[in-house]
């Protein structure tokens, strides 16, 4: 949803916003995976940056993190109620958010290996559809499609509507205040090292695989999106994603994308509950939380921080009446 804005304030030029962040996030990683295999007993990079920098350092690292992913997660059941919307716009906003949150805390209250599962399926979906939406655009490009609006798929809508830069200067670095938000998350291939196996061989493997995924899921498809709908046309209040498909004539596809889109923002909330809920139990074990939250449950889940950031993202629920 966040990548109609991004186009509305960088136009074309949002190809390089997304390049550029990634380039300098691929190097940040390679580094934290750098630090996390040079002492496996580090959990995550709040546990190096403790021993290195210090326990304030520590404490700092820790808690900020945890709170820019509750942050995050309320973002998430906000845009997922959106999503549901597509369907039965006449829905109390309240109960897709309530039951998103609900869903992720059982799911992750149960054990480790079903967030890897939930996980798993959710890059799946994604893969396919990303895919589909970039096969589907460069065929409408290559055959000319043109719209009701009477724009044709090209190439040179990337240039033919105010250029490059429609917004100058100030608008692609307005960009990037909203797509550095899009690689949140990026990080948990360090996260989750802890809970790897063989993290050795498999936290290079998931590092070394960014930039490609990267210029797919990002630079490309973005790129297709803008050559099949100029950037001015795009709406900044939905997905672009689902917009292409409707173009095209596959209203049922679009329902799909919306579908795909949901359990993206479904997979970045699980990513923040899984990820804050071990925060708190390495912050508890070192006394810079309630000791309460460093215990795990008997299905090997540090189950009470995974209860109070659960409960620190029901707030989003009253956010979402704040602009009724």
């Amino acid at each position: 949803m966040g990548s109609g804005k991004t186009i509305s304030l960088a136009g074309p030029s949002v190809i390089l916003v997304y390049g550029i962040i990634g380039f300098m996030l691929f190097f940040v990683m390679r580094a934290m995976g750098e630090l996390l295999l040079s002492n496996l007993n580090y959990k995550s990079l709040r546990d190096a940056v403790s021993d290195i920098l210090g326990p304030t350092a520590g404490f700092v690292c820790g808690w900020t993190y945890w709170f820019c992913w509750i942050v995050t997660g309320m973002a998430d059941v906000v845009a997922i109620t959106g999503y549901t919307q597509y369907w039965w716009p006449d829905i109390a906003l309240w109960i897709p958010g309530a039951l998103t949150i609900l869903l992720l805390l059982g799911l992750n209250l149960v054990a480790v290996r079903l967030f890897g599962e939930l996980e798993f399926w959710f890059a799946i979906i994604k893969l396919v559809a990303i895919t589909a939406l970039i096969l589907v655009g460069a065929v409408m490009v290559i055959s000319r499609f043109q719209s009701p609006d009477g724009d044709i798929a090209a190439v040179s809508n990337l240039i033919d509507h105010g250029g490059f830069f429609p917004n100058g200067i100030a608008g692609f670095l307005a960009g990037f205040q909203i797509a550095i938000f899009a690689f949140v998350g990026v990080e948990l291939a360090g996260t989750a090292a802890a809970e790897t196996k063989d993290p050795e061989k498999n936290l290079p493997r998931a590092i070394n695989s960014i930039p490609i995924r990267i210029v797919v899921f990002y630079i490309l498809a973005l790129a297709i999106i803008m050559m099949v709908t100029p950037w001015d046309k795009v709406h900044s209040d939905s997905s672009p994603f689902v917009q292409m498909f409707a173009l095209a004539g596959l209203p049922a596809a679009a329902g799909i994308i919306n579908f795909v889109v949901l359990t993206s923002a479904a997979s970045s909330a699980n990513s923040g509950i899984f990820s804050t809920s071990r925060m708190l139990f390495g912050l508890a074990r070192e006394g810079q939380a309630p000791k309460r939250w460093g215990i795990l449950s008997r299905n090997q889940v540090p189950a009470r921080g995974l209860l109070f950031s659960v409960a620190c993202l029901v707030p989003s629920l009253a956010i979402l009446y704040a602009g009724a």
